[in-house]
């Protein structure tokens, strides 16, 4: 009876130890957290763009430009444009609390690229690159990407955030 007990034991203490492999892939899934600050730190240095050149979107100015973007539950946010400048570069990265979450900024997202196609872009190069943008969304992330001369590398710099190492 004491030898089935160890047998048992030692059966319980393989399989635990089997789940605390399951840890390690919660900690993977963590890896796969981006910092969407990292990221735009990336797009900065890809671009080019000097510093003071962006500038953050925060408070009225965010209700503004996204409505309702600052009501939605957000684990991280990086919201920029140009300072001083009639080139078309804003960058808007969003992670929310849940896939619902992401959702929902995506709309949003979506329609500050709208409004900026049907009249809010002034000059003919703004409008091309307003028709040009794109709403990119991965899981609980989402993000606006406006950028005339630089729209295919930032949009390849945020989809490549999400690809798998597993080749």
């Amino acid at each position: 009876m004491k030898k089935k007990a160890v047998w048992v034991l030692a059966a319980l203490l393989l399989l635990a130890s089997g789940c605390g492999g399951g840890k390690e892939n919660d900690g993977a899934a963590e890896k796969a957290d981006v910092s969407l600050n990292g990221l735009y730190a990336g797009m900065v240095k890809t671009c080019g763009w000097e510093e003071g050149y962006m500038t953050a979107i925060e408070g009225e100015l965010l209700e503004e430009y996204y409505p309702g973007l600052g009501e939605i539950s957000t684990r991280q946010l990086v919201a920029q444009v140009p300072a001083m400048s009639s080139d078309v570069n804003e960058i808007v990265l969003f992670q929310g609390e849940t896939e619902e979450d992401a959702e929902s900024a995506t709309e949003i997202l979506q329609a500050r690229i709208d409004s900026q196609v049907d009249g809010g872009a002034w000059y003919p190069e703004s409008l091309e690159s307003w028709k040009s943008a794109r709403v990119l969304r991965e899981g609980t992330y989402a993000a606006l990407i406006a950028s005339g001369a630089h729209q295919g590398e930032l949009e390849e710099l945020f989809s490549l955030q999400f690809q798998s190492d597993k080749g």
